[in-house]
């Protein structure tokens, strides 16, 4: 067990809100156990509450690999701050949270300085960049895996993989069956819609315009439907409310993606984690991406080769939802696939039932806990 004489002090690193409160609730999960342990590290308002220390808040920084370049220069800066700190200060352990483009060179800094490094959240090589599991292999001590299959691929290729449960879906209730929606008496002309364009600034940039666009020819087939958006942050909800184009009305909410999901008869969700907690409210969805679309076709499309790219297709390894990654011209296709869900009721409760049978199996791990206690372990 962990010397209750001496405090452990532990290194966090985070960049966005996701991995900010899967980092939360790890911190959580350590603080009900008893462990003596403080936290520093670089995050948002979730790890604060918490109880960490920041030396710097990242997370509403958080960008788009092709926005980034504009972003190089301070993170550069934060990279050196952070290899300062962990050869001045004693720490015991590293945490690296997601975002592998940059906590590559934070699990680097930590190797140089001699301390033992956990990546919380598999980086996806098995998508895109197999070739850096070289990298994964010399600067991981431990990796968490959120995703089942995972821990088998990373183990194949050397890594010490755990499949830790996935955080988002921690707090669900323990009866799933509960939320599989009923479209007996569904209505198209009344459907509840949810809109969900991520968390990210660059996210909300390119998709934000298009789903109101979407919604808006909806409402012309449909007066009656209604539509509700969600917003990460209240940070966030400023910037979708500035950005609101004529003719387009709906209600706005903050960090609901589970509670607007349930209530929902379908959604439209940038790919991502939120595809998961929509699923994990059975709630049918279409889900879209943007991209630069010089980037990908010089570079995206040759790098990344999944047969499906959003979460909820991996993980059921077929067609389960409609994706439209990335999508380049007119959002007309993404119309017709939602009108013809809306008028299908049949085809929405078979979905709903599907999406609820795929979770439930994952339900059953609590990655807080699962990761407190690897992390127990690794600082006996």
């Amino acid at each position: 067990m962990v010397d209750v004489k001496k405090n452990k002090h532990v290194f966090v690193s985070v960049n966005d809100p996701s991995a900010d409160a899967h980092c939360a609730g790890l911190m959580c999960a350590l603080a009900h156990r008893g462990v003596p342990v403080d936290f520093v590290g670089i995050g948002g308002p979730k790890m604060a509450a918490a109880g960490c220390e920041l030396i710097e808040s990242t997370v509403g920084r958080a960008v788009m690999t092709y926005t980034a370049f504009a972003h190089v220069g301070h993170y550069y800066r934060l990279i050196r701050r952070i290899r300062r700190y962990l050869q001045e200060h004693p720490v015991d352990l590293v945490i690296v949270c997601d975002s592998p483009a940059f906590n590559f060179h934070v699990a680097r800094a930590a190797k140089a300085a001699g301390i033992p490094t956990l990546f919380y959240v598999a980086p996806q090589l098995w998508a895109w960049a197999g070739w850096r599991i070289r990298k994964l292999r010399r600067l991981c001590d431990k990796l968490c895996c959120i995703l089942p299959f995972e821990e088998s691929w990373f183990g194949a290729r050397g890594v010490d993989a755990t499949f830790v449960g996935n955080p988002l879906l921690d707090k669900l209730p323990t009866d799933l069956a509960k939320l599989r929606k009923d479209y007996a008496h569904f209505e198209p002309k009344r459907a509840k819609i949810a809109l969900m364009p991520g968390s990210r600034s660059a996210e909300i940039e390119s998709l934000w315009r298009p789903m109101q666009e979407i919604a808006v020819t909806l409402t012309r087939r449909y007066p009656g439907a209604g539509f509700m958006a969600v917003a990460a942050s209240e940070e966030r909800r400023r910037q979708l409310e500035q950005m609101q184009i004529p003719d387009f009305v709906c209600d706005y909410s903050v960090d609901t993606v589970r509670a607007t999901a349930v209530a929902a008869d379908f959604a439209l969700v940038a790919s991502g984690s939120a595809t998961l907690e929509v699923a994990s409210s059975g709630c049918p969805m279409v889900v879209m991406y943007q991209t630069n679309r010089i980037l990908w076709q010089l570079v995206g499309r040759w790098l990344v080769h999944p047969r499906f790219f959003t979460l909820v297709n991996l993980l059921a390894d077929r067609a389960l939802v409609p994706e439209f990654m990335p999508y380049f011209t007119s959002v007309d296709p993404i119309v017709q696939k939602i009108e013809a869900y809306l008028q299908e009721p049949r085809t929405l409760g078979q979905v709903s039932h599907a999406l609820i049978d795929l979770v439930e199996p994952l339900t059953r791990k609590k990655a807080s806990e699962e990761v407190a206690q690897v992390v127990v372990e690794m600082l006996s």
